[in-house]
């Protein structure tokens, strides 16, 4: 942000000069009429002026960390308590700058605070930054604005956040003991190939007859991971990087939300994980005062989940074309009649955001229940996965020495 030395006149008619750090000369200007300074001179100032100004905010740029949504539900609740104190937007901007942690976030809320002084809206000068703020965050901001209720909108945000958080909690912990069990037994399979069953390979050498087929199976898997397992590692880390690569592109996103919502046990639990989260967020910007269909909008691209994103805005598009939240919201085929039933009394009664906000504690509810019994639900398929595998390996292990005992005996 470049700095300008300027020359002027106070309200007293006093002669004032100094260094403003401002987008533009205009921007300068005009934050120096809102403070009440008629500007004589404007002109750019040396570059020392504008290090020593950076310096002065003591941030180390090259350690940022994009801040996660405790730092967000932290600036939020300040935001609130301060507005509601009466604190100038300004001031809060400016003492949330300097108390904040994470840098990213710091240096977002100078750029924030200068837009702000140029006479910029809160809002507006949020939206410059979208990896951090989102479009539901500044929209909620802009409402605030609009109708006076900016530290209200505030403790709104926060709480959104926090259950936010909640939620994408359950879901890395409904992920995390299946995750943690493949992974033990991929190393543990590598483990036997590599070293357990060459060992037997050597043994049964030396029988001179010829094998059973599970033990010829197995031999010959052993025998390629071993000569070729630097193959396999770099057909894994190819696989690894085209799986990126596809999921970031939008077919590729879309059709992986869509098989996260599908899995097995697993599945069923971040598909309603999500609804919570479009529930929620929807009952926030309609209870804010967002209008129905800018709200959906807006939730499409904050519930984190293409597939269920993609649905919602088909719920956006059918009530532009006239039909209700309850009749666009059955035929995503999402909810459960109980739900549908709730929003159709929602929408007779016109407390939609709190019929919602209800769906919302109700997939709450049989997310974290869900959770809490995910390890029993998962253990007896993992149980019977494993015991396949155990008596494959041990029949390619113990057969050729039942046949070998067999033999001698006769």
């Amino acid at each position: 942000m470049p700095v300008f030395q300027y020359t002027g006149r106070n309200n007293q008619g006093q002669s004032v000069n100094g260094n403003l750090e401002a987008s533009s000369t205009d921007a300068a200007a005009s934050h120096l009429l809102n403070t009440g300074i008629t500007p004589i001179e404007i002109s750019p100032a040396k570059k020392e002026a504008e290090s020593n100004e950076n310096n002065s905010l003591n941030i180390d740029f090259s350690k940022n960390k994009k801040p996660g949504l405790e730092d967000l539900v932290l600036f939020s609740r300040q935001m609130y308590t301060l507005m509601r104190a009466g604190v100038p937007i300004i001031r809060a901007i400016t003492g949330l700058t300097e108390t904040t942690r994470n840098q990213v976030l710091q240096r977002s809320l100078h750029d924030v605070r200068l837009e702000i002084e140029g006479g910029h809206e809160l809002s507006t000068a949020l939206a410059q930054h979208p990896d951090i703020f989102s479009h539901l965050f500044v929209s909620m901001v802009q409402v605030g604005e609009n109708t006076g209720n900016l530290d209200d909108v505030f403790l709104q945000i926060s709480s959104y956040l926090e259950r936010e958080k909640n939620t994408r909690d359950q879901i890395k912990a409904a992920m995390r003991y299946p995750s943690f069990v493949i992974i033990a037994i991929t190393v543990a399979m590598f483990i036997i190939n590599m070293w357990v069953i060459p060992t037997f390979a050597k043994v049964f050498a030396g029988f001179g007859a010829e094998l059973p087929l599970p033990t010829r199976i197995l031999l010959g898997i052993s025998e390629f991971t071993v000569n070729y397992w630097y193959i396999i590692f770099a057909i894994l880390i190819a696989a690894f990087f085209t799986f990126r690569y596809y999921v970031k592109t939008e077919n590729g996103h879309w059709k992986w939300d869509r098989f996260l919502t599908r899995i097995p046990i697993i599945g069923s639990i971040v598909l309603r994980a999500t609804l919570a989260r479009f529930a929620r967020s929807f009952s926030m910007a309609l209870r804010a005062g967002v209008p129905l269909v800018t709200g959906l909008a807006l939730v499409s691209r904050a519930v984190d989940n293409v597939f269920v994103g993609s649905h919602i805005a088909d719920m956006r598009n059918g009530i532009e074309r006239g039909d209700t939240l309850t009749r666009t919201a059955a035929n995503t085929e999402m909810f459960t009649p109980l739900i549908i039933q709730m929003l159709t009394v929602g929408e007779e009664t016109g407390n939609v955001d709190e019929m919602l906000e209800e769906v919302a504690d109700f997939y709450d509810r049989e997310v974290d229940y869900d959770v809490k019994n995910l390890t029993s639900a998962i253990e007896p398929v993992l149980i019977v996965f494993i015991g396949i595998m155990v008596l494959v390996l041990a029949l390619g292990v113990f057969l050729p020495m039942w046949d070998l005992a067999s033999a001698a005996k006769g």
